[in-house]
């Protein structure tokens, strides 16, 4: 840790707090193409506050179940709020899957024939199940190519950062490793946590991205033990904007709840 460049960190948390903007805009492009007049500073603010609330809710979804809620109570439609945090969700899932190749090329060399087709055959059928859930919550966007395009585009631009977070995080370390390989090894941790054992993927993500960095990222166990703590302090770190958006969004929860019917 003491080996960490300050400067580097602090370019991370910007890299990252700028991801964090990105995601923002890409529900925000989803909500305003559904009809819901709500304003791109309100969409932030929902969108910091699932992201602070996910750091004590259990699964990596607690913080979608908080932005919900939070645009339920201000007043926003219900039916389209959930389609736009599923679109939200899967929108997401496809860029992450654009980079998964990254990933799975060098661990496939990792392992022997057998572990390649039982991981090969596992993500057909993710892939199948994927494209049946995509296409069922999409059936307001799929008639606004305008919009969905520039949702993917906030994705990607969402990614390039926060790949480029923890590249900057390697580089603190003076230990340079190939920026796309940086974006597959996120890849597949972002994937790894995406299974519901624990609060926001706390561990899980861990201890995957120490071992493919320890693996494929030419570093210690220790460096890549430490970036990897890194890499949570950053997404703790951003999201902390939530914890002082909270009370204007509980205040307007409280004015919509005066209002007579």
């Amino acid at each position: 840790m003491r080996r960490v460049s300050i400067g580097y960190f602090l370019a991370a948390v910007v890299a990252l707090s700028i991801s964090r903007l990105f995601a923002a805009t890409r529900w925000h492009i989803l909500l305003k193409s559904a009809g819901v007049e709500i304003s791109f500073l309100r969409s932030i603010m929902l969108t910091f506050t699932g992201n602070f609330s996910s750091n004590f809710l259990p699964t990596t979804i607690g913080g979608d179940v908080v932005r919900l809620g939070g645009a339920m109570q201000l007043g926003y439609d219900r039916a389209i709020c959930v389609a736009s945090l599923v679109a939200d969700r899967l929108i997401g899932l496809a860029g992450m899957s654009l980079a998964l190749p990254l990933g799975l090329v060098p661990v496939f060399s990792l392992g022997n024939g057998t572990s390649q087709s039982l991981a090969f055959s596992a993500l057909i059928q993710k892939s199948v199940d994927f494209a049946k859930r995509t296409y069922a919550s999409f059936s307001i966007w799929l008639k606004k190519p305008f919009a969905l395009s520039g949702s993917m585009l906030a994705t990607l631009g969402n990614m390039a950062f926060i790949y480029l977070a923890i590249y900057l995080l390697l580089l603190g370390i003076d230990h340079h490793v190939s920026y796309w390989l940086v974006a597959g090894l996120y890849t597949l941790t972002y994937f790894v946590t995406l299974f519901p054992v624990s609060i926001n993927g706390l561990g899980v993500q861990e201890l995957s991205m120490t071992f493919l960095l320890t693996q494929l990222g030419g570093l210690s166990s220790s460096e890549s033990a430490t970036v990897a703590l890194l890499t949570r302090l950053l997404f703790i770190i951003t999201s902390l904007p939530g914890a002082f958006f909270l009370p204007s969004i509980l205040g307007a929860m409280n004015e919509k709840k005066s209002q007579p019917e």
